[in-house]
Formats: structure tokens, C-alpha cells, sequence
């Protein structure tokens, strides 16, 4: 079995995204599942599939911050 973060397009701007999750909140959420399950993320209704690696990150501060 295999562990999938849906994509959404929100919008243009992080302030256009509505509710996210905390870093605190998706490590808690992520406790519950298998740590050797893989993660991908699917996007498109299951027309395209991305991995996620360290690379995958990225810290960026918000333009009103």
C-alpha cells in the first residue's frame, strides 16, 4: 500500500490557499501510517504522480512577512 498527497491548485499566492497544515500537524497525521509506506503526490485526478525527496523542500518567507 502506498500513501498519497492529493496537489491542489488554490491559487496564485500562498494568501489565496485557505487552511493548511502545520509541519506539527502533518508529522502527528503521518504517525499513523506504516513509516516504510511510500509517498507520492498525485495530481490531475490520477493523471500524474510525483515523488517527494529531500529535495522536495523548500523554506521560503511569505511576501507580508
Amino acid at each position: 500500500m502506498n500513501l498519497y498527497i492529493e496537489g491542489r491548485r488554490n491559487g496564485y499566492a500562498e494568501d489565496q490557499c485557505g487552511h493548511t497544515m502545520t509541519v506539527g500537524e502533518m508529522i502527528g497525521y503521518l504517525q499513523d501510517f506504516d513509516e516504510d509506506m511510500k509517498l507520492y503526490l498525485i495530481n490531475d485526478n490520477g493523471y500524474t504522480y510525483g515523488s517527494i525527496t529531500e529535495t522536495s523542500f523548500m523554506e521560503k518567507e511569505m511576501e507580508d512577512e
